[in-house]
């Protein structure tokens, strides 16, 4: 027979799940007649709360949850590092989760950041509407952490990079280097780091008297191949573009291959700059200039704004944005340097 779970519940009820889980930890400011639905519903149910993660909190001290959106991008990897380095030194233990982008995944994640009754989250929102789901586990007085996405929400400390200084700096950078039909393949800027990022470009443009061509914007999920199709079709664009700046590390991939699959000389006929800036990219023939993100240090920085709301729950929330730097190569033919954005 499956095992009841704490949606089951909620649903025999006729409550919600924030409703199951403040009767689960037995929060004061619940109903008696709820109370009492809830605690039925349990029982015909034989509904049992995972008691394993409860043994490993007694062993390990609490236990805090990491939601990120792409397991897969490198630039969560190093994120990852940074909130485990900074929880391990307190003894905490982290749990983590991968949505894909898929608003779906992250309220199943949310739900068993609910069920194990975990210290705290640190969560980089999935597209889509997340301040609902999050309010469920303010309600039981779990501390939340927004992670380079902030949505909105006042209720929640965050921790952001300035996209959009970082993306003005790349785009004045190719306007710098005597670049005028600058194009940018970018993610869905219903995503806010993506739309910073496109707000950041569009400004360098402007300022620089630059008319912005719609057809030098594309937008396409952060993925190599899907990159890689739609710089195909850019590049088919007359006048072709002479520069793109890319939106993080998986579309420079794709834009690199784009370019080398249409034979095309990098700087010559076409400048690149990328967002986020990792360990091959000065290995590439030629290396490419990038904006770098602080991305361990935002890990930790993350990780130490939960331990503190941890300590004391009170208080205003805040939202520490740290900056970006811009990594010059020769991939827009320019003498190397770095610069912060």
């Amino acid at each position: 027979m499956k095992r009841a779970t704490i949606r089951d519940v909620a649903n025999t009820a006729g409550v919600s799940l924030s409703t199951v889980s403040r009767v689960l930890h037995r929060h004061p400011a619940v109903n008696r007649d709820i109370q009492a639905r809830v605690l039925n519903a349990i029982e015909q149910l034989e509904y049992q709360p995972n008691r394993s993660a409860q043994r490993l909190r007694s062993k390990m001290g609490s236990v805090i949850g990491l939601i990120i959106s792409d397991i897969e991008n490198p630039f969560f990897t190093s994120i990852v590092r940074g909130v485990e380095d900074v929880a391990y030194a307190q003894q905490m233990t982290v749990v983590l989760c991968n949505t894909d982008e898929d608003p779906t995944k992250q309220e199943r994640y949310i739900e068993v950041m609910e069920e194990e009754g975990v210290a705290g989250l640190i969560i980089a929102p999935a597209h889509g509407d997340s301040i609902e789901s999050l309010q469920r586990l303010r309600d039981l007085g779990i501390p939340i952490v927004l992670l380079d996405r902030d949505i909105g929400d006042d209720k929640s400390d965050a921790v952001c990079v300035d996209n959009t200084a970082g993306a003005y700096t790349a785009t004045q950078h190719l306007i710098a280097a005597n670049r005028k039909r600058i194009a940018i393949v970018n993610g869905d800027t219903q995503i806010k780091t993506f739309a910073d990022r496109f707000k950041g470009y569009r400004k360098a443009l402007t300022d620089a008297n630059i008319k912005l061509n719609k057809n030098y914007v594309v937008e396409v999920p952060p993925k190599i191949e899907r990159s890689l199709q739609a710089t195909l079709d850019l590049l088919q664009v007359k006048p072709r573009p002479d520069a793109i700046f890319a939106g993080n590390n998986l579309i420079t991939i794709g834009v690199l291959k784009a370019i080398k699959q249409l034979k095309l000389k990098i700087p010559e006929e076409i400048a690149l700059v990328g967002f986020d800036d990792m360990p091959w990219s000065s290995e590439l023939c030629p290396p490419i200039t990038s904006v770098a993100q602080p991305t361990y240090e935002l890990g930790q920085e993350a990780a130490r704004l939960l331990l503190r709301r941890l300590r004391n729950n009170d208080g205003f929330h805040q939202t520490i944005t740290l900056r970006t730097r811009l990594i010059v190569r020769e991939s827009c033919g320019a003498t190397p340097t770095t610069s912060e954005a």
